[in-house]
């Protein structure tokens, strides 16, 4: 019965966050989709100088596609009984999400616009923050479980 709870709490909590961030996505896409007047009827808005998704934005999108392989390698070498490889894949995804909130901290401190730049600049720093928060959070989990994994708190 307690699994059965954690399962649906767990459940409920990743629904939750997809909600959440459905709706950053909504008000983005709806934005840009269908500009209104009150922004100069342009996407982005007039006056605004997007970040180009070529670069930095890129660099950190692989970064976590990585960050996701290299804990997926530790999760089946925990599965497996591979210690070493487990403990090393946690380190790789942890140098990983370091590197990732390092890299979004400079495009922040770069950004050509800021949260108060219309409904651009509130979404960007809403949404990113938002999921950096959620990278930091993880990085502090992944630790945690890199500890535990080297205590020998795991098994298969």
């Amino acid at each position: 019965a307690v699994q059965q709870g954690l399962r649906m709490g767990m459940i409920l909590f990743i629904v939750s966050e997809i909600m959440f961030f459905f709706a950053f996505f909504w008000a983005f896409f709806t934005s840009s989709l269908s500009p209104v007047f009150n922004i100069g009827g342009v996407w982005p808005p007039a006056g605004i100088e997007a970040i180009s998704p070529w670069g930095l934005p890129l660099l950190n999108t692989i970064i976590l596609l990585s960050s996701g392989a290299s804990v997926t390698w530790a999760h089946h070498a925990i599965v497996g009984g591979f210690k070493k490889d487990a403990l090393l894949g946690l380190v790789i995804t942890i140098i990983f999400a370091v590197i990732f909130t390092g890299l979004q901290g400079f495009e922040y401190a770069n950004a050509p616009f800021a949260m108060s730049d219309s409904v651009y600049g509130s979404v960007f720093f809403m949404a990113t923050g938002f999921h950096g928060f959620h990278v930091i959070i993880g990085t502090i989990f992944l630790f945690v479980c890199a500890f535990r994994l080297y205590l020998d708190h795991f098994s298969r």
